[in-house]
């Protein structure tokens, strides 16, 4: 007990050494969309990392002088938070819910048995819109008639992306972008307000600091039974996934 506790003061003497309050006070957040970025595609496309955000107690004496300790805790803040899955958990599929399009239709997602699906959160005002909108819109032309269907849900919640009506909304994607698949009702995808259909993505391909939507565009991948089998970061384009929508088509 003597050496590990001596080990992890020297730990922390070397992690205080290179991190002084006022470095550490500047420390926003560790991003998913910047560990994706580094990893292997073959971890990235798998794995999800929820925001790390660092409140303004960092700049307190302990945490300055013992860094680990801070990271500790909010690792543990993370692990121990529980999946957001109070209001799904009853359903055993997609096809369990329904949910309104951007016209104000409630569309059983019943509709969409015996097809495999990619639900996207969407947003008309990010830098990522130009490239999923058109390779979405790629995908869709290619397997449309075999089976795949995507499902978009505008979301204003990241950087306030997502700011206009439904109408304009759908003018974006359809007009602009030319998007012949399903535009929905504008939603929440991560906090209490979340929509249902959310929570039950997230709580069946969460990541591993927690399961919360990272930023727009991330995806999730439904086999024709209505499971997630899997999930892909915000900054995965829609074309690098085309193998994984052959596969569960059944398409070579």
């Amino acid at each position: 007990m003597p050496l590990l506790f001596l080990i992890s003061m020297l730990c922390n003497y070397s992690s205080a050494r290179f991190l002084s309050c006022r470095k550490l006070s500047k420390i926003s957040s560790i991003s998913s969309v910047v560990v994706d970025s580094l990893l292997p595609s073959s971890i990235s496309k798998k794995t999800h990392f929820s925001s790390l955000r660092i409140s303004s107690s960092s700049s307190s004496p302990l945490f300055c002088i013992f860094p680990c300790l801070y990271f500790s805790k909010i690792s543990a803040l993370h692990f121990c938070r529980p999946n957001s899955t109070m209001a799904s958990q009853s359903a055993q599929s997609i096809h369990d819910f329904t949910v309104k399009d951007a016209r104000g239709n409630d569309v059983g997602f019943s509709t969409y048995k015996g097809k495999v699906l990619l639900i996207v959160n969407v947003a008309s005002k990010c830098g990522l819109t130009n490239s999923n909108y058109t390779e979405l819109s790629q995908l869709y032309g290619k397997y449309k008639n075999q089976g795949f269907e995507i499902l978009a849900f505008p979301c204003n919640q990241f950087g306030e992306e997502e700011p206009g009506t439904n109408e304009e909304i759908l003018e974006t994607a359809c007009t602009r972008f030319k998007a012949e698949y399903p535009i929905f009702d504008k939603i929440d995808v991560n906090g209490d307000n979340a929509a249902p259909v959310y929570k039950f993505l997230k709580s069946s391909k969460g990541g591993l600091f927690g399961d919360s939507i990272t930023w727009n565009f991330a995806k999730f991948l439904v086999d024709r039974d209505g499971h997630v089998v899997d999930r892909y970061a915000p900054t995965t384009s829609p074309l690098s996934i085309e193998k994984d929508i052959k596969k569960l088509l059944g398409v070579s």
